[in-house]
């Protein structure tokens, strides 16, 4: 009996034991998946402050919502944005297809009769937009999380912080951690507790937001009474300190931005002034329309892109590569038939020649308005040339102007070896040198001079090419930078193609540095007296001609 009663109280001892085990196998289940699978709901309280009239508790209650950062908060907004969120009886209801979500319990239902849809305003709307930039800190794709990041240094407000903050304990990437804990503490520049917006100032000091500027120049201005906005001397004297470092900073992005734009524009000058340089100093032709054929390389590069859309449209990012050999090949072809056919009967008539290449210009200009239209036309950045590297926290240079740069640079040093590795070059230097006695020792100076203007007109065309990776092509293109090629040439000396570097690049530098401060119509006045009078100084540029010259 004893056996059969202690046989017993052992299977419901192993029958409890097995009931306790299944619990906490359970128990730690739904500990492990809950939270990978759980969301917090919208508060009752909220979607009904969202239907309701108060304007600033519909502004909380939306930031609210987006505090939660999960999907449903984002179909709430994004419906509430799009007017197509319903209400009625203090029930919120989403669409969801054909049917409707009732948000109080999730379930599908039909829309009851009689509800109204929650209309929202101008501010109301702005405060949506902003709540669901800050939503896309949470995107899987590191790309979205830090341009919403930046973009939210504009428009962060207080009501934001809980999400911010949120977004900022999931942040794994380092770079947009940073933005984010810079939002923070821009955000708690205007917090309650004296000793959050001293910590905020202190974060700060390494921003360069320019944002930032007129909060904190708020915090440090005394009123008409003599008090101050920010009662606490310590953190006004933190914001002076603050202030100077963004101030400090933004300069020196400032003037790295305006080295980078200068090297920029002198690499593009260079372009359109290298041609001219060539066959102005070979041959001292005034060629008016060298601008044109400027115009005509960049008008082959977009007829090159046009048949790549047309033929190849899943290889139009490498249109580039046939557009730069064709602008070169159209631009020269042009400017051997011009030489041959006009100008080498004008050699030694510098007024005959200047009118002449003037009128040309004029009619190139019109057959492009004939051929493709008045209006200008797009040529698209390739993919790979689209976009920027960002430096210095805030300063973006954009790949094409690099790789232009670049080009520039790598067309320099062709020319380089052109006229001092080949024969070719050696006659180009023979003839600049003394015209007369090159060709009394057999050199052809009249091929010679057919195929300089051609060299000189084909790199126009690489110009054509860079300036239509910039802005729009039109037929008044080249009219922009025949004034300044010549500037880069009389000042760099004529023939000189380290001259022609230097002048380029200098006169990109002084002209971006100057914008700021007297404005582009007064860079140009002041950048073309200095050129007059330094002429006046040194007539053969910045570097003489080395040689004789007898014509």
């Amino acid at each position: 009996m004893s056996a059969t009663l202690g046989g017993t109280s052992r299977s419901r001892l192993r029958s409890r034991l097995r009931g306790g085990l299944c619990s906490l196998l359970f128990s730690i289940a739904t500990a492990i998946l809950l939270p990978a699978t759980a969301h917090a709901a919208i508060d009752a309280s909220q979607l009904k402050a969202l239907a309701g009239d108060d304007p600033d508790a519909r502004i909380v209650a939306v930031n609210a919502i987006a505090a939660l950062a999960n999907d449903e908060a984002g179909k709430v907004l994004s419906a509430l944005k799009n007017e197509e969120l319903y209400f009625k009886d203090d029930q919120v209801f989403l669409p969801d297809g054909e049917q409707f979500i009732s948000l109080a319990d999730g379930k599908k239902v039909v829309l009851p009769d009689g509800a109204d849809v929650i209309a929202i305003n101008n501010r109301l709307r702005a405060a949506v937009d902003s709540a669901l930039s800050g939503l896309k800190l949470f995107a899987p794709e590191r790309a979205v999380r830090l341009a919403a990041a930046q973009a939210l240094q504009k428009e962060a407000t207080p009501e934001q912080l809980p999400l911010l903050n949120k977004a900022y304990v999931k942040e794994k990437d380092p770079e947009i951690g940073a933005l984010l804990q810079m939002l923070i503490a821009t955000v708690n520049l205007h917090a309650e507790d004296p000793a959050i917006r001293k910590a905020a100032l202190k974060t700060l000091v390494n921003s360069a937001n320019a944002n930032l500027r007129p909060a904190l120049q708020e915090m440090i201005a005394q009123r008409a009474d003599g008090s101050y906005a920010e009662p606490d001397e310590s953190i006004r004297v933190a914001a002076v300190t603050t202030l100077n470092a963004i101030d400090s900073r933004i300069a020196r992005t400032e003037f790295v931005g305006n080295l980078f734009y200068g090297i920029s524009l002198g690499s593009v000058l260079l372009l359109a002034a290298l041609g001219l340089a060539i066959t102005f100093g070979l041959m001292g032709i005034i060629n008016m329309a060298h601008g044109e054929l400027l115009m005509i390389g960049a008008y082959t590069t977009y007829v090159c892109q046009s048949l790549f859309r047309h033929f190849f449209p899943e290889a139009i990012d490498a249109y580039l590569l046939l557009a730069v050999p064709a602008a070169f090949l159209v631009s020269g072809m042009v400017g051997i038939v011009l030489e041959r056919t006009v100008i080498r009967w004008l050699y030694g008539r510098p007024l005959e020649t200047l009118l002449c290449t003037w009128g040309i210009s004029l009619m190139l200009m019109q057959g492009v308005r004939s051929l493709f239209g008045a209006q200008n036309v797009e040529v698209a950045n390739p993919a790979w040339m689209s976009g920027g590297v960002t430096v210095m926290g805030s300063l973006v240079l954009s790949y094409n102007r690099i790789i232009i740069i670049f080009f520039s640079l790598a067309v320099v040093l062709a020319v380089w070896l052109i006229l001092n590795k080949t024969r070719m070059g050696l006659f180009v230097r023979a003839v600049t040198q003394n015209r007369r006695m090159a060709d009394c020792v057999g050199v052809a100076t009249g091929k010679i001079d057919m195929l300089t203007f051609g060299l000189g007109s084909g790199i126009a065309g690489l110009g054509g090419v860079a300036l239509s990776q910039l802005g729009n092509v039109g037929p008044d293109l080249g009219q922009s930078y025949i004034v300044d090629s010549f500037m880069v040439v009389v000042l760099g000396g004529v023939g000189q193609l380290a001259g022609t570097v230097i002048a380029a690049f200098g006169l990109g530098e002084v002209n971006k540095f100057l914008e700021p401060v007297a404005g582009a119509v007064m860079a140009k006045i002041v950048i073309l007296v200095f050129i007059i009078i330094f002429i006046q100084r040194r007539p053969q540029g910045l570097f003489a001609l080395k040689g004789r010259s007898v014509d």
